[in-house]
This record gives structure tokens, sequence and C-alpha cells, in this order.
């Protein structure tokens, strides 16, 4: 994705159920991508976005994660963190793949296809405003968060 795109309109499978990413036209709204529920990156990032959720709301943004973990997963990760935020089950990687945030990784010396931790911030239009690829997890939620209030 580019700044000025459109959100894409998929409909995915989230811990309040399942949605299309339509609904949330009206609000400014964040799209983290991370690798996985339960780990130590994952789990701070996690942690971070949900301190700062009420900031958000009151920015009018609304904040989702996206792993390729099942709902069940997420479920887990939500309740073992207390985690405030809507997390999506992308599963088949319908939306990992709109983003373009599928890349080859190295781990334990081998190549593997993973999700590379990346945040997109939309306008309250649904338009791309800013990207962050490769993210460095201390202190992004709070750039996050003034991007949006700068919306």
């Amino acid at each position: 994705m580019n700044i000025g795109e459109a959100l894409p309109d998929l409909r995915v499978q989230t811990t309040l159920g399942e949605i299309s990413l339509s609904e949330y036209r009206g609000h400014a709204l964040v799209v983290y991508f991370y690798p996985k529920d339960d780990t130590p990156g994952c789990t701070v990032e996690g942690i971070d976005f949900t301190q700062l959720h009420g900031e958000f709301l009151a920015a009018g943004c609304q904040v989702i994660g996206v792993s390729r973990d099942s709902l069940s997963s997420h479920a887990r990760f939500v309740a073992k963190h207390h985690l405030s935020l809507t997390l999506v089950a992308d599963v088949e990687e319908a939306l990992c793949q709109a983003f373009g945030v599928i890349k080859a990784k190295s781990m334990y010396g081998k190549m593997v296809q993973g999700i590379e931790r990346s945040t997109f911030l939309f306008d309250a239009k649904g338009m791309l405003q800013k990207v962050w690829r490769g993210v460095k997890v201390p202190g992004h939620a709070h750039e996050v968060l003034r991007a949006a209030q700068a919306l």
C-alpha cells in the first residue's frame, strides 16, 4: 500500500466478530501488523497500543492489530495481557497480501515467509496517510498516536 491509497474493503474475522474494513470509515484507523501472538515484541506492542487506546479514541482513531494467528490464539493473547484492542485473525493472509507485509525473513538460519512488523494510518475518509515498515517496538505506539492526533 502506498500513501493516498484507499483502505481495502475486505471482510475479516476479528475478536469482535466478522466485519468489513469499510465499517471504520468516518474514523481514523491504525492497522498494525505483528508476527505472532504472545511473543516478546508483539506482546510489548499490544500492551503499548492498549495503554494508549483511550488517547487514540479521543483523537477519533480506532486501532486494530493483525497477525496470521487464529481467533482462539487471539482470545488467549487478549485475556492473558488484558489487551483492549480488536485483533484480526488473518489466517488466509488476505489482509497481509493486500498490505504487502509478507516478507522473506531469516529464522534460525532458514528463510521463511513472515509478517514484517508494519503500521498503516488511514484518515477518516479511509485514505492512507502514513506507513511505518520494519517497526522497532519501543516508542512506536506513541509515534503513531502523535501522527493520528495530527490528522
